[in-house]
């Protein structure tokens, strides 16, 4: 991961490079279509929903696009077509929320998720949160192997936590402190 400024992250993932940036407002239909295609009825946002989290005070979105070299300067530029977001919040104790991480399926086990996930991660750290918690539904095995490899841990089950009455556990992972710049 390369940082190429505060709101520019530049990653490769199996060969494939990906800027993750700062959400745009002309970005929300995509995100929400890609919100629909990878979580069922009941489990995805709607479009209310979505907007809502994302102007939460203290959230903010991540947006990764997919780079393809450009064929006039040798320099890659933007696809144009978004694989992957994560909402994330600073909660009110230093506590960081992942509210939603959505990576198209073509581009799932590339890495991208993974890269999603470090940025956000070291963006809440900065804002001096010392852990991070999600919820994700009890049934989806994909998922919660994934934070299973991101280190998250179980904190608790919540009953009936989505609107289709799947249970939903809490996963947690601590951060480490950053470190300072020498």
């Amino acid at each position: 991961m390369r940082r190429l400024d505060r709101d520019v992250v530049l990653i490769q993932c199996c060969g494939v490079n990906f800027y993750i940036r700062t959400f745009r407002p002309e970005d929300l239909e995509a995100l929400w279509r890609l919100d629909q295609a990878c979580f069922p009825p009941g489990i995805a946002y709607t479009r209310d929903e979505l907007l809502a989290y994302m102007r939460r005070r203290s959230a903010f979105t991540l947006v990764a696009d997919a780079l393809q070299p450009s064929a006039a300067d040798g320099e890659r530029a933007a696809t144009g077509e978004i694989s992957g977001f994560i909402v994330a919040e600073r909660g009110r104790q230093p506590v960081g929320h992942i509210i939603t991480i959505d990576v198209r399926a073509e581009d799932r086990r590339s890495g991208l998720g993974s890269g999603l996930m470090e940025a956000a991660e070291a963006r809440l750290r900065e804002a001096g949160c010392r852990a991070v918690i999600l919820e994700v539904a009890v049934d989806n095995r994909a998922a919660l192997a994934f934070y299973k490899r991101q280190g998250y841990f179980l904190v608790k089950t919540i009953p009936r936590y989505y609107t289709t009455g799947v249970d939903a556990f809490v996963l947690k992972k601590e951060l480490p402190l950053p470190v300072p710049a020498s």
